[in-house]
């Protein structure tokens, strides 16, 4: 006797993705270095889809995040030097430790829109340059 065993396919599975980001100009070893990722405007720079946080070792360092959904991504990282969990900033607002964005995109008052910080992930593997600022 024969049997047939009928599985649904379903067209709507994405291929995933990596994004190997490499982190430039880190002025110093001290402290951490705090990557997120951020799916949506409402937690953009709040709570993060993905985070790591890395013990820098040199001027330079490289994370991977793996197995990514298509989708729209931004970036954010951080030199919390005095591993407090957050950027400090003095009373204007003005950041007192290293930070970078994704585009190395930048706001008129304060960090960008997550509109205007976003990356396109489609399926493949990227590779982003992200270069430490220190104001």
């Amino acid at each position: 006797m024969l049997s047939i065993i009928s599985l649904p396919i379903n067209s709507s599975w994405a291929q995933t993705a990596s994004i190997e980001i490499k982190v430039t100009d880190i002025k110093s070893q001290k402290g951490l270095i705090r990557i997120g990722l951020f799916t949506n405007e409402k937690d953009y720079l709040k709570n993060t889809a993905i985070g790591k946080v890395v013990k820098p070792e040199g001027n330079e360092l490289i994370v991977v995040f793996e197995n990514l959904e298509p989708g729209d991504y931004a970036l954010s990282v951080v030199h919390d030097e005095n591993e407090n969990g957050k950027l400090d900033s003095n009373a204007l607002g003005i950041p007192k430790e290293g930070f970078a964005l994704v585009n190395n995109s930048v706001g008129k008052f304060g960090p960008p829109t997550f509109e205007k910080a976003k990356m396109k992930v489609e399926g493949k593997n990227v590779m982003w340059l992200i270069s430490m600022k220190y104001l």
